[in-house]
């Protein structure tokens, strides 16, 4: 039975790791969940006079430290004073020193949002008129590298710590009773909590490091843990820690007192002598815990994320539970009994009333995570248009996939299940062929020689080999008990279509829960819209001069190779100091819109010695690319450079000049 399980089990586990190894290193970085959608001086504006404080509007509450908030002059030496305040909403602002000089100043922000990500971001204003600068600051977040990579890995393992955790010890109390004796499924379940509790410590220690400087060597920062424990997300990781211990007496109890009045032969602890007032009391008891701890433990996520902020907070964070609940439900429930009908021993086999009860709590589950899901996809993206133009929502598209992918597994393993009900005559069948073996005359089954083995090894016992017979005899006995074991398991064709349809569910479970934590590190789809509208607002940026309203360029293009030829239209709006919207479109020959592998942007003032700025618009639909809040620090005559590359290596650069403010 080993050689056979054991490349299906190791299988399993490489996709976990290779699934979640992909998602950590393909991912962009964890986008922020609050966004700077505002600020007084405006990004890019030229004021006449120096301003006495600095004011920054978020889309949502943050929190802000010490050094969250810091104004650079242009030799890079700090002008702000004081700590940031919070004078109304989601503004902040911080007082700056009197007197200052004119040139182009640089404001810095690292802040956290109200769903526990870090913020960051600069950008720039001028007072009198645009200077050279020397400022540099850092593109890399605290949540970027090393630090941020472990972060988010502690992520990964405790959604799957608790799914197990959660799961199995459900599959135990509602489906498999004995399951409860089952050292593999003991096992498992243990695993989930160690997995959970050492994520949990993992993230308490990082969290400093991740939403201040990013440094590994602040990670053991005793200043910064107790900085952490003020905060909500402390709060919640203290809490779950607190309702783990909970949880491993929940366990102890599950695997010691209640696996002792779990009968070896019926599948639920209804179908024996259930009648017992301690067993029924013992098992009442462990349900109502065991839902109490869970429900905690999933509420640790929802006080302190996504649904702890923005609408119907209230009504979100129950809702979140209940969702998380249901996803260990299915997902741990489903790993329990992949491991259930791969390692329980022939003694416990796992029943089709087993499979059939899983199958009833996997329908209740996939029924409560489409209700709860329908309302948290309405509540986070907002719009039909969220689906598709923002990563929360493309995330979430797949999410639907797998689910759908999963249900459809589920069907193929319902109906193994109902074959394996008809075939209820396959367990006396598997008796009979143990009955035999046994009775099998030496010399022509390995269970007969192993017997004859030992009563002669015995003899040479006696004579002083002992221990290095008894060894021998210890290995006979496990090899021959795993191959009769392992007939066993494959006599019977429907458990096997069932073990292969559960693995198979098992496999799509694995990438749903990568992508469902995925969602819980990516900007919702609502915040990003209407970050996207507060950007590409001009009255958002006050600009010096005159505007000259929107500017076109078209310019054809040629990069010489197949398909090269084209025309690429850039539309700057309000062509103007300060923030812009910018819109590249390229069309083929024909007029009709085409998708090209590459497009880039430079802008360059060469009056002023100042560029090229580059910009890199995003994708929007074919021959369509976007960028908001594009920088231009100062009117005057610029030039506007489009490269444009058609294939690996043909590509093209092309300019035209505009009158910028």
């Amino acid at each position: 039975m080993t050689q056979i399980i054991a490349p299906r089990v190791r299988t399993l586990v490489l996709l976990v790791l290779a699934v979640a190894g992909a998602l950590l290193a393909g991912a962009a970085p964890a986008s922020a969940h609050a966004a700077l959608t505002g600020s007084d001086p405006a990004q890019g504006a030229v004021v006449d006079t120096a301003p006495t404080r600095v004011s920054l509007t978020f889309s949502e509450p943050v929190a802000v430290g010490d050094d969250s908030v810091r104004v650079l002059d242009p030799k890079g030496e700090r002008v702000d004073k004081g700590d940031p305040a919070n004078p109304s909403g989601t503004t902040y602002s911080v007082p700056l020193v009197s007197g200052l000089p004119d040139g182009t100043y640089t404001v810095a922000y690292q802040v956290v949002s109200a769903d526990s990500h870090p913020v960051a971001g600069a950008f720039t204003f001028s007072i009198g008129a645009p200077s050279e600068t020397t400022v540099s600051v850092s593109a890399q977040a605290s949540d970027d590298g090393l630090v941020g990579w472990l972060y988010g890995f502690g992520r990964y393992v405790s959604y799957a710590g608790f799914a197990v955790l959660a799961g199995g010890a459900a599959f135990v109390l509602a489906c498999w009773a004995p399951g409860a004796r089952v050292r593999a499924v003991q096992r498992l379940v243990v695993s989930g909590w160690l997995a959970l509790t050492a994520a949990t410590l993992g993230l308490l220690m990082l969290r400093g490091s991740y939403t201040t400087s990013g440094r590994v060597g602040d990670v053991f920062d005793l200043e910064l843990l107790g900085d952490v424990l003020q905060t909500k997300t402390g709060a919640a990781l203290v809490s779950r820690l607190l309702l783990l211990a909970a949880a491993a007496l929940f366990i102890a109890v599950l695997f010691g007192a209640y696996a002792r009045t779990a009968d070896a032969a019926p599948d639920h602890p209804g179908d024996g002598d259930g009648g017992e007032p301690d067993k029924r009391d013992l098992t009442f008891g462990l349900a109502l815990g065991g839902t109490v701890v869970a429900a905690g433990l999933a509420a640790s996520w929802a006080m302190s994320e996504h649904a702890s902020q923005g609408l119907q907070a209230g009504v979100a964070m129950p809702v979140d539970v209940v969702h998380l609940l249901a996803v260990a439900a299915w997902l741990g429930g489903l790993t329990a009994l992949l491991v259930a009908l791969h390692r329980a021993p022939v003694e416990t086999p796992v029943g089709h009333d087993a499979v059939r009860r899983f199958s009833r709590l996997a329908f209740g589950s996939v029924v409560t995570l489409a209700l709860t899901g329908v309302y948290q996809s309405w509540r986070q993206l907002g719009s039909w248009s969220a689906f598709t133009d923002t990563r929360y929502g493309q995330l979430l598209l797949v999410k639907i996939a797998l689910v759908a992918v999963m249900v459809a597994v589920a069907f193929l393993s319902r109906r193994w299940t109902r074959r394996l009900a008809d075939a209820r005559g396959s367990a006396a069948a598997e008796e009979a062929e143990r009955a035999e073996e046994e009775k099998q005359p030496a010399g022509t089954a390995p269970a007969t020689a192993s017997e004859t083995s030992e009563t002669s090894e015995a003899g040479k016992t006696e004579a002083g080999h002992d221990a290095v017979r008894a060894a021998q005899l210890a290995r006979q006995r496990a090899a021959t008990e795993a191959a009769r074991q392992k007939r066993l398991r494959d006599a019977d064709p429907n458990r096997f279509g069932l073990r292969r349809s559960v693995l198979a569910e098992a496999g799509v479970a694995v990438v749903l829960l990568a992508v469902t934590t995925v969602l819980t590190q990516t900007e919702p789809g609502r915040t990003e819209q209407d970050a996207r509208a507060a950007a590409a607002t001009p009255s958002s940026a006050p600009a010096t001069g005159q505007g000259s309203g929107a500017v076109s360029l078209t310019m054809p293009f040629d990069t010489g190779g197949p398909n090269g030829e084209g025309v690429v239209s850039v539309d700057l709006d309000p062509a103007q100091a300060g923030d812009n919207a910018l819109h590249v479109y390229v069309e083929g020959p024909d007029g009709t819109p085409v998708d090209v592998p590459e497009v880039k942007i430079a802008l360059t003032l060469a009056a002023q010695d100042i560029g090229p700025l580059p910009v890199t618009p995003d994708r929007i639909t074919t021959g369509h690319w976007s960028a908001s809040g594009v920088q231009i620090p100062m009117a005057g005559d610029w030039k506007v450079e489009v490269t444009v590359r058609t294939s690996d290596i043909d590509q093209v650069t092309v300019s035209k000049n505009a009158q910028i403010g």
